[in-house]
């Protein structure tokens, strides 16, 4: 890196935009608005912040990644683009037909969400392969030529091909593809043997169409985001965060926009996984929370939990994603009562416009972060706007107005709202960790987010946690993440067959077919050949299981030994997940998967000095109120806090982008990197 080069991480928030500016191994953080209706525009402001706050001309930008809920926001709200499904004849309605099991086991009036394509929308064409690949019918191409006019005439600008075991044998599926880009040609056209080569008709035919609705909508975005970046003066070309948590260019985002979909939380838990590790900490429960909701995730081994069977919104998506729990709890929920009186927090989130009260751009119902202003936790001078008529008063009536409801007084009512939150997210902790198997105590808590670090103390406290970690950057750290992931890309191979049957050749050509892909993409990103890494996986199961335990392969040559280490694995890793194994019950293969990743070097980082004294951090002090109980007690400035200071709860720690709140009995020290870490109290 020379003396002038800076590398950029743009991550768009429900309520900010962050960019994380590493120059000279100085970080700059700053944090605009972001603008949901067009998400370009957010990130061009939050370049302008950086530029002026960090001191670089564009033309001195050499890395530009970016974190986007383009493709996410998409699903969510079902904005994507008009799509046709091309199937195999006789399975057009497996997209509708889906699994059999419903959103609500006891909800007899629960409804499936509607198919992402719909009926009159879903064409087949007469073609069939058996399990294995073998051709049992020829494609009918003129039938092909017919299913596209048919499909010109819906006018949809995306189509999906989805054909029966093309996973094992993808010449059906490129022909097709090719006849309706030569009778389409303004029509973009995904297939599922690129896609998601994969067994499960159902998960396959969701991703595959996803991946096809969204690919105009991401074009559209990334071509406009490339635009204006490019008429800013950056010449470095924009990376994009994959839901593996590995980035990938431009180009490839709009090929295959499904892996975007959590491109956001993703680079918080890379982020986070990056700072503990430097922290000395490798098993790991994430905690990101912003303005309108939470994620966690879990780290084992320094290594974040990838699933491929996380859902976004109402559909289950098959390819790789770090496994993130969401919850709709953020500073910005909105505290009301339902009709039976009960005090409940969120979903409903007050966002970045108008925001909490005490923005003051106009927000009148009370948020959690109104509650936290109200309880001393947030410095009231320092956070409400100076030129906006609102104050501390505006703040008391809201809560005032929500307690004559309850029965109770604002401080109360405010400490209500904080339970009420903490309890929701409490239980998103629980799914990722004790659901699973995993003892909490055992691992550390990072809290990053604008609002995690005012609520990851008590949480962790409550679960028996006995550390918390917080950023340096906390309320930036998945702009921060941007800048520390490799490139990353997966591949698979469905081959469904007994283990018996398997011989090492066959899986070391499948194997080498999956390491040319990868090889190919990352010499396209110019990976040097040195930085390239490559980790095999192969998922395995009993005959008869309908889900199966991934196993990672030895290094080295396939051979017979490597296929008994694999079955071996297998048996020890089912017997860690569910309990038990039995060595003498026949096995299968399913899939075959391979992770290419192409290293990027981090930036270096300064180190915070070890000058001055904590009395010295000290800003003031305030009445803080926990549970009732009002505490006289010290508020640091973060920025002024030493290296290796050590300080005791109650106490509030302000940083100038997030807030840490640390409870009576608990205590924090400051290391190095100037990450906060909380002894939480908790008996080890």
């Amino acid at each position: 890196m020379t003396d002038e080069s800076t590398r950029v991480g743009v991550d768009i928030g429900g309520t900010f935009t962050d960019v994380v500016a590493v120059r000279d191994g100085e970080i700059t953080v700053t944090k605009t608005p972001s603008t949901p209706d067009e998400p370009a525009r957010g990130v061009l402001n939050g370049l302008g912040e950086s530029e002026s706050a960090a001191g670089y001309e564009p033309g001195a930008v050499e890395f530009f990644s970016h974190g986007t809920t383009v493709a996410t926001n998409a699903v969510l709200e079902g904005t994507w683009a008009d799509t046709a499904l091309v199937t195999t004849e006789g399975f057009r309605d497996a997209l509708e037909i889906g699994r059999q099991d419903r959103p609500d086991i006891y909800d007899f009036d629960a409804e499936k969400a509607e198919p992402v394509v719909p009926r009159d929308r879903r064409f087949t064409v007469p073609e069939r392969l058996d399990e294995r690949g073998t051709v049992l019918r020829e494609l009918d191409e003129d039938a092909v030529r017919e299913v596209a006019a048919a499909i010109d005439d819906t006018g949809v600008s995306a189509v999906a091909v989805c054909l029966l075991f093309a996973f094992e044998n993808p010449t059906h599926e490129r022909r097709v593809a090719e006849i309706l880009r030569e009778e389409l040609p303004d029509v973009s056209v995904s297939r599922s043997s690129t896609v998601l080569p994969e067994i499960r008709e159902y998960e396959r035919s969701v991703t595959t169409s996803l991946n096809a609705a969204l690919k105009p909508v991401m074009s559209d975005y990334v071509g406009d985001l490339e635009r204006e970046v490019r008429g800013r003066g950056v010449d470095a070309g924009v990376k994009i965060m994959q839901s593996n948590g590995g980035l990938i260019d431009a180009d490839a985002a709009r090929e295959r926009p499904v892996n975007t979909l959590l491109s956001g939380p993703a680079a918080g838990v890379q982020g986070a996984t990056h700072v503990a590790g430097r922290a000395g900490y490798s098993d790991l429960i994430t905690m990101d929370m912003g303005g309108t909701s939470c994620d966690v995730s879990l780290v084992q081994d320094g290594e974040p939990v990838v699933s491929t069977d996380v859902a976004v919104g109402d559909y289950t998506v098959g390819v790789p994603m770090i496994d993130v729990h969401t919850v709709g709890s953020g500073g910005g929920s909105v505290a009301w009562v339902d009709a039976g009186g009960a005090l409940r927090v969120g979903p409903r989130s007050a966002g970045a416009d108008p925001g909490p009260i005490c923005y003051g751009r106009g927000g009148e119902r009370p948020t959690t972060t109104d509650a936290h202003l109200l309880l001393g936790r947030i410095d009231p001078e320092g956070f409400l706007p100076e030129d906006r008529d609102v104050g501390v008063a505006d703040v008391r009536a809201a809560f005032e107005e929500l307690g004559e409801k309850l029965g109770m007084g604002p401080a109360e009512t405010a400490q209500g709202v904080l339970d009420v939150a903490n309890a929701n997210m409490a239980r998103a902790l629980r799914v990722v960790s004790v659901e699973r198997g995993h003892d909490p105590r055992e691992f550390a808590l990072v809290a990053f987010g604008g609002a995690g670090p005012l609520h990851a103390p008590t949480l962790a406290a409550e679960l028996d946690v006995p550390t918390v970690l917080v950023p340096r950057t906390a309320g930036a750290l998945s702009a921060l993440g941007l800048l520390i992931s490799d490139v990353g890309y997966d591949y698979s191979q469905s081959m469904v067959r007994a283990w018996s049957e398997v011989d090492p050749e066959t899986v070391a050509t499948a194997f080498a077919e999956l390491r040319a892909e990868g090889d190919s993409e990352l010499a396209a990103e110019n990976v040097p050949s040195d930085r390239r890494e490559f980790e095999r996986v192969a998922d395995l199961r009993y005959a008869g299981q309908s889900f199966d335990v991934s196993v990672p392969l030895p290094e080295g040559e396939v051979d017979a030994a490597t296929l008994e280490t694999i079955e071996r694995r297998f048996h020890e890793r089912h017997e860690s997940r569910y309990g038990h194994a039995d060595p003498g019950e026949p096995v299968e293969l399913v899939t075959l998967r391979l992770h290419a990743r192409g290293v990027v070097d981090s930036p270096e980082t300064a180190s915070v000095g070890a000058d001055g004294t904590v009395d010295d951090a000290v800003a003031e002090r305030r009445e803080v109120r926990f549970d009732g109980a009002a505490h006289d007690a010290p508020i640091y400035d973060r920025d002024r806090l030493p290296a290796g200071g050590a300080f005791d709860g109650p106490a509030v720690v302000e940083g100038p982008e997030s807030t840490v709140v640390l409870r009576p009995g608990q205590s924090a020290e400051v290391d190095p990197d100037g990450t906060l870490v909380v002894d939480t109290g908790v008996a080890q």
